[in-house]
């Protein structure tokens, strides 16, 4: 039976969990993510981990911040006048924020009576995560 190579095409289903357990992503319900093993497509824990693993089967790897959505740089955090944001925004909600000429992605992370504090750092960042995953299937390459 063929077994995963790097630059390989492959599909995955996949629970995300922190390690206290609690789930932040599954492909439960959804369609397989589709990647190339060894690329850039997923985070790197989760590309390398499917290298040498068979159609059908299922293993869970433990994936540190290096390797996964990076360390949480407290840089990256800005304060802001919550007048700056819509009126029925949320603690949790992602947002599209201009930083001079670059668009980017922040959470609201806290919401004070007159601020906000808004953290560009992906909500993973800095977390060591554990991924079960299943190989479901090795695609030809064309």
């Amino acid at each position: 039976m063929a077994v995963v190579q790097p630059g390989d095409r492959v599909r995955v289903h996949y629970v995300g969990r922190f390690e206290d357990g609690n789930v932040f992503d599954s492909s439960a319900g959804r369609e397989p993510i589709e990647f190339v093993a060894g690329s850039s497509d997923v985070i790197e824990g989760v590309s390398e981990a499917v290298i040498g693993m068979q159609e059908g089967e299922k293993k869970t790897v433990t994936v540190p911040p290096e390797k996964g959505f990076g360390p949480h740089e407290p840089e990256l955090q800005y304060e802001v006048d919550r007048a700056m944001l819509p009126p029925d925004v949320a603690v949790g909600d992602r947002l599209s924020a201009q930083v001079g000429p670059q668009r980017i992605t922040v959470w609201v992370k806290e919401l004070r009576d007159r601020t906000a504090v808004l953290d560009a750092n992906h909500p993973c960042a800095g977390k060591t995560l554990i991924f079960e995953l299943e190989l479901v299937s090795i695609l030809p390459n064309n």
